[in-house]
């Protein structure tokens, strides 16, 4: 004798109506996490920021607001050390960058030939990555000291006097350069990688077909197949350039940028604005500067790179 089994519903069958609206709202409340911590923590401190930016006020009375309107902006426009702040950053930004993304893109050309222990180098990139800002800071401000410093010994030994790397301005902002290039390059280098690797072998056996050398291959398909990842390089680190604030506060401990502001950014210039001077309401204008600084540079950036995609592709 044979036994049949019918399958039985777990729970009580939903009405068609109901299933049909789950199916519209389910998705909207699978990102409704995402969306709620991005209106909490990312969308309410940006518009809150823009609202105290009209008003004057002080650390010490927050509750207490003054209506200033635009005159926290315009008085950042009479301040000369804002003006020194924003040449710094872009000082700094050049220094630190270009040289940055140079180097991280010859370091992921020689990683993209076979070589030994290319494990072991791709792990050792990121540790000046995986590093803390604070301790990388506090070495290398050693290394960059005017008495002791090893640099100033290594030059010292070719024929070259002491350099004030913290006094002088374009020591200083080099020696803060230099600890953002060591932190970031391997890991540009690591995305370059990974952007050549995504480059067709095809093209490479092509052109070494034809006759070209690794040289022309660099230059003639590695570079245009990374124009994507470089574009996102670039607007990444020119974000990251304007929002520097850790290596120069911590290259000295002075929230000032040195004696002169010789190397003071916008970030600093921000924090000794609002938790020097007690002054939230401008460094809310300043915080705005920023961001709206930074939407045009990455706004340039990414209009250059794509008239130059037009005109490639209309050859």
């Amino acid at each position: 004798m044979t036994l049949t089994a019918s399958a039985k519903p777990l729970g009580p069958a939903r009405p068609p109506a109901v299933r049909r609206a789950w199916r519209k709202v389910s998705p909207y409340a699978y990102i409704a996490p995402f969306f709620t911590l991005f209106a909490a923590f990312g969308l309410f401190p940006l518009l809150y920021t823009a609202f105290v930016s009209l008003y004057r006020v002080e650390l010490q009375t927050p509750g207490e607001m003054e209506w200033r309107g635009l005159g926290n902006y315009t008085a950042l426009l009479g301040d000369e050390f804002f003006w020194t702040s924003l040449r710094n950053t872009f000082t700094i930004g050049v220094l630190s960058t270009v040289p940055q993304l140079v180097m991280a893109l010859g370091l992921a050309h020689l990683l993209n030939y076979r070589l030994r222990g290319r494990t072991f180098l791709r792990t050792a990139m990121l540790l000046p990555y995986a590093t803390s800002v604070a301790a990388a800071t506090l070495v290398f401000a050693q290394l960059f000291g005017r008495d002791f410093g090893l640099i100033n010994y290594v030059l010292g030994l070719v024929g070259f006097g002491p350099v004030d790397w913290q006094t002088g301005t374009v020591a200083s902002q080099i020696a803060v350069s230099t600890i953002v290039i060591w932190r970031w390059t391997g890991y540009n280098a690591l995305i370059y990688l990974a952007g050549m690797q995504s480059i067709p072998s095809e093209l490479y056996e092509a052109a070494e077909m034809d006759g070209a050398s690794r040289r022309r291959q660099f230059f003639h398909v590695t570079l245009p197949g990374l124009r994507p990842t470089i574009v996102f390089t670039v607007i990444v680190s020119t974000i990251g350039a304007t929002q520097l604030f850790g290596e120069p506060l911590l290259f000295e401990g002075s929230i000032s940028g040195g004696i002169s502001h010789q190397y003071q950014t916008l970030g600093l210039y921000m924090y000794e604005q609002g938790w020097g001077f007690f002054h939230l309401g401008r460094a809310a204008a300043i915080a705005w500067v920023m961001f709206l600084l930074i939407l045009v540079l990455v706004g340039v950036n990414a209009l250059v790179a794509r008239r130059r995609s037009r005109k490639e592709a209309g050859r």
